[in-house]
């Protein structure tokens, strides 16, 4: 078990609607996180995420997110979302 695993809720090892994840070179793990409207980073050997966008509620300013799906990180380490 990489991430979750702990029931549904906002807590940093939860997902409430995981939907899509993306592996970086270095495998950390990104997961678009839906009815939490946020995008999680778990670290290698992390035992927690970290919140690398949204989380503040749904909504359509620079720091929420109305529905992320897709989620990529280029060699950069620059993170891309398709939010809806």
């Amino acid at each position: 078990l990489v991430a979750g695993g702990n029931g549904l809720g906002l807590g940093l090892k939860q997902f409430y609607g995981p939907t899509y994840l993306f592996v970086d070179g270095q495998q950390n793990v990104y997961v678009s996180d839906g009815n939490n409207y946020r995008v999680m980073k778990w670290n290698k050997g992390a035992t927690e995420g970290i919140m690398v966008a949204g989380g503040q509620a749904y909504g359509s300013t620079l720091t929420q997110l109305d529905g992320p799906f897709g989620v990529f990180v280029d060699t950069l380490g620059t993170l891309y979302i398709a939010d809806e």
